[in-house]
């Protein structure tokens, strides 16, 4: 595309941050299918359903399918991920997967500026009618309501959004592992990776920090190994 939203760092580190995520992954929210198709590519065992509301995005994540030879184990739903009707509506039940892995939109209407390009805007803004907890907490609620049992949850979303995800995984979501996500050392956390296990009990625990860029502007060591698919992030 010569315009519109593109994949990038958040949807490597999703990606990264699955594991081995054998049996069904559900991309929620997935674009183009950038991080789904990147776990299809790196796990053989692993099924995906790519779900997607923007109807361009959806071809484009189809034409991605085929592009990667993944069709015998990639699709997409279009449908509202945030609304169980559209959800059953497209096709797409409950308590069928084994992952689900999100980048929910961040940004609230009005305290931002959105994008010009409509597909960005979706992508990074929450809807007029998803704005408590940073638009979180209904992809927490999708997301619990597609898994299995002890099914896991992986998200990635803004740092000062920490409040607000740990409000909406209680009582959904144990056996948090939390990670932060630096620009640099010396900087504050811009996002954070949060895995949970829905249902369970045990304990929060917080994983050691990855710092994107050294000193010089270049990836890092572990932040390069991720970007080329040569290490995952270990969240469980």
């Amino acid at each position: 595309m010569a315009s519109g939203h593109r994949a990038g760092t958040d949807a490597i580190l999703l990606a990264a941050a699955a594991g081995s995520a054998d049996g069904l992954l559900i991309d929620a929210g997935a674009g183009v299918g950038a991080a789904g198709l990147a776990v299809a590519s790196r796990c053989p065992a692993t099924s995906v359903i790519l779900v997607e509301i923007n109807p361009d995005l959806v071809e484009l994540a189809r034409g991605n399918i085929t592009a990667n030879w993944l069709s015998d184990r990639a699709r997409v739903i279009a449908c509202d991920i945030l609304s169980a009707r559209s959800r059953h509506a497209a096709g797409l039940t409950d308590a069928i997967a084994d992952t689900v892995i999100a980048n929910p939109p961040w940004l609230t209407p009005g305290r931002s500026r959105a994008s010009p390009d409509a597909a960005r805007a979706l992508a990074h803004v929450a809807r007029d009618d998803d704005t408590t907890s940073h638009g979180v907490d209904g992809w927490i609620r999708a997301a619990a309501a597609l898994l299995k049992g002890d099914g896991r949850l992986v998200l990635i979303h803004r740092a000062d959004s920490l409040a607000d995800v740990l409000r909406s995984c209680e009582g959904r979501f144990g056996d948090l592992a939390i990670l932060p996500v630096y620009p640099r050392a010396d900087q504050p956390a811009i996002r954070l990776m949060i895995s949970g296990r829905k249902g369970s009990r045990a304990p929060m625990r917080l994983a050691p920090g990855l710092v994107l860029h050294d000193d010089s502007g270049s990836f890092t060591a572990r932040a390069e190994a991720v970007h080329r698919g040569e290490a995952t992030i270990d969240l469980f």
